[in-house]
């Protein structure tokens, strides 16, 4: 290895109150660090931007704050350059949280442990329908939603990462599907390329309205990534014996104040509903059953994958941004440099 290997790095520079922007980070350029004993020196190819990085910029949640000063956390995939660990080579494909950066230097461990890719996986499905993307939609989807054929699931951010691949879970379990996105590009997206059952965009209709039209039985399964008004709306249309998924809460990541609660919630205590939250990492356990499944599912092409493929470290807070902003479809990936 060259005595010197120039990093790029983006810092975490200050914590958002509000709106991420990119005054919120500072680039840098420092020299890489050799392996130690048990140490891997990593290149990173391709980043992973999901919206529960924006709680890692500003509090401890169920991993601790990214400290100020350091790298911006984020799933990655890399090739190892060099490799003073058993088990893992130069040239070896790895996935973990090596942050926004070019290069990383790491014993493996830590909340996203480091793992080898099954050889001739697409670095995009890997970070995306066969990541962590993937199977927090299969476990929500089929532990929490527990889905019977016949039964009305609806999903909110369905354009999504998550949102997406659940709704192609739910049809494959013979739920009749309803997908609540952003836009007529996504509405049309989830309906003929996802398979849904039917699109509500609620940028331009009335999504209680529609809900009322579309789910007449009303819900039986509503996997909720937004939060907000949206959940409320879905409370109020719920079926007995409902089950809510609680995944994310978008719409209120980047406000300064928490938003009210959802004022239909006691329709649970009427309907004899349930709502449950969860964290992928629950299920840590059950990963590799749950990614045997979904590639064979991907195989038989009923999985496919909505993504948006941006590049260059250097546009890493812009392409972060355009998560909030709505501007991205599916999966967001920003691509850093191919394989060697």
């Amino acid at each position: 290895m060259p005595a010197m290997r120039a990093n790029r790095q983006w810092i975490l520079k200050t914590r958002p109150s509000g709106p991420v922007t990119e005054d919120c980070f500072e680039w840098r350029e420092v020299e890489t660090r050799a392996p130690g004993d048990g140490e891997v020196l990593i290149r990173n190819l391709m980043l992973s931007f999901d919206p529960t990085q924006r709680g890692w910029m500003s509090e401890d949640t169920y991993v601790p704050k990214v400290p100020l000063g350091e790298v911006m956390r984020a799933g990655s995939v890399g090739q190892v350059v060099e490799s003073r660990k058993d088990g893992i080579e130069a040239g070896d494909l790895v996935q973990g949280a090596f942050g926004w950066q070019d290069y990383t230097t790491t014993d493996g461990g830590g909340f996203m442990p480091m793992s080898k890719l099954p050889r001739g996986t697409p670095l995009n499905l890997a970070m995306g329908v066969l990541g962590i993307t993937g199977l927090t939609a299969y476990f929500g989807t089929l532990e929490i939603g527990l889905p019977q054929a016949g039964e009305t699931f609806v999903v909110s951010g369905a354009a999504g990462a998550t949102g997406s691949v659940a709704g192609m879970i739910a049809k494959i379990k013979g739920c009749r599907v309803v997908g609540i996105a952003g836009g007529e590009k996504k509405c049309a997206w989830i309906k003929s390329e996802g398979g849904f059952d039917e699109a509500i965009d609620y940028k331009s209709e009335s999504v209680s309205g529609r809900l009322r039209e579309l789910c007449p039985d009303g819900i039986d399964i509503y996997f909720d990534n937004v939060g907000g008004q949206i959940l409320n709306q879905a409370l109020a249309r719920i079926a007995p014996n409902a089950r809510i998924i609680l995944c994310g809460a978008i719409s209120g990541y980047e406000s300064a104040e928490l938003p009210p609660g959802p004022a239909n919630y006691f329709n649970l205590v009427l309907k004899h509903g349930r709502m449950e939250g969860f964290l992928v990492l629950d299920y840590l356990s059950k990963f590799r059953e749950g990614i045997a499944q979904l590639a064979e599912w991907h195989g038989e092409g009923k999985l496919k994958q909505l993504e948006d493929i941006q590049e260059g470290l250097e546009n890493a807070p812009r392409t972060f941004m355009r998560l909030f902003s709505g501007a991205n479809m599916g999966k967001q990936l920003l691509k850093i440099a191919d394989p060697a």
